[in-house]
């Protein structure tokens, strides 16, 4: 079977890679550079607790699958590549800065195995720079990390290695149809036929079929700050006021606004200060550190929030978008679940992309 991935994200590429891997002749069309969207704009957390907190039983399950995937897919994705994508399981902090914050993470434990709820003595033993006004938190010592912006270049030479072939600058602008059924993907430069079209193209995926992928962009900035020469980067992600804190090697990643304003990517002297003073509420420390550098990405969302996988109302048309703050989570089992179904299995009814079509 030839199959066209329309997308070369963290879905696009893992699809890619999994459909080459059972011997698939697969070509990625990317219309700029591979892994360098959403994916590395995001990140880079497994947050399995915090971003599900409020999420239905489907989407969650869904996410506890994918989580429990990810160890054996990093491994898998590293042996492949040859490149490290910095997986690691270091933990995150979900921090309550009252007692009704607290009841709510208490409401968590059951559900998270291995977390645990803790009291402001033992938040600043995990990371000593919260100082600000906490009564405790909910622990999750076993959620993890990755290097998003390893993790695209890791995923395109594995899904080369596979024998996949991935095409960037190479813009779909047309899907054309023979009878209802995906035939040919055009771009500036050639025709692309194929047995099965996989639209894979995040936030832009409504730009080329808005019926079929009703996706909307949600912009999402982000800051760096670089510590004082000496200062050690905390070794857990901690979420609390409205924002998360993820460590890298050169400084902490604070995140995220979330606007919706198209296609827009500006980056705005408003969000890069509301974000550094909300960190700052939470570990005072900072206000000595130096914003490093500010960045913005599109998330891809659905009408109701939830991913689209799966067929859609045209022949071998099939969708992987809608995985708005979780794409680098949901990645594994979005791969196992698209490569499931083109190849005749069974989709999640509840994800399924013609639920929005008429």
């Amino acid at each position: 079977m030839k199959v066209v991935i329309i997308g070369a994200g963290i879905a696009g590429l893992a699809i890619g890679w999994r459909l080459a891997q059972t011997g698939q002749e697969v070509i990625v069309l990317e219309r700029a550079q591979p892994g360098q969207g959403a994916t590395w704009a995001s990140a880079g957390m497994l947050a399995v607790t915090s971003e599900l907190m409020n999420s239905g039983p489907d989407e969650i399950a869904f996410a506890c699958y994918s989580n429990d995937l990810w160890p054996d897919f990093a491994k898998e994705i590293e042996a492949e590549s040859g490149r490290s994508i910095g997986y690691e399981a270091s933990g995150a902090l979900l921090l309550a800065e009252d007692v009704q914050a607290l009841d709510r993470l208490a409401r968590q434990v059951a559900s998270r195995p291995g977390s645990e709820l803790v009291d402001a003595g033992r938040v600043r033993e995990i990371t000593p720079l919260v100082t600000g006004d906490v009564v405790g938190g909910l622990w999750s010592p076993h959620e993890a990390r990755v290097n998003n912006r390893a993790l695209g270049m890791a995923m395109t030479l594995a899904l080369q290695k596979a024998g996949g072939t991935l095409k960037a600058n190479e813009a779909v602008v047309r899907i054309e149809r023979r009878e209802n059924r995906a035939a040919i993907a055009h771009t500036p430069f050639g025709l692309y036929h194929a047995d099965a079209f996989v639209l894979a193209a995040g936030a832009w995926s409504g730009l080329l079929e808005e019926r079929i992928a009703p996706i909307a962009p949600v912009k999402g900035q982000m800051i760096l700050l670089a510590p004082p020469s000496g200062v050690a980067i905390p070794a857990c992600v901690i979420w609390g006021n409205g924002v998360y804190v993820v460590p890298r090697k050169d400084g902490l990643a604070i995140g995220a606004t979330v606007e919706e304003a198209g296609f827009d990517t500006t980056l705005t002297d408003e969000a890069r200060d509301s974000l550094f003073e909300a960190a700052i509420a939470l570990m005072p420390a900072l206000k000595s550190w130096t914003i490093a550098d500010q960045w913005a990405g599109l998330r891809p969302k659905g009408p109701d929030g939830l991913p689209l996988l799966g067929p859609t109302s045209v022949e071998a048309l099939w969708l992987a978008s809608g995985q708005y703050r979780n794409g680098i989570l949901f990645a594994p089992a979005i791969a196992e679940t698209l490569c499931r179904q083109i190849l005749g299995g069974e989709g999640i009814a509840a994800f399924d992309p013609r639920r929005f079509q008429s």
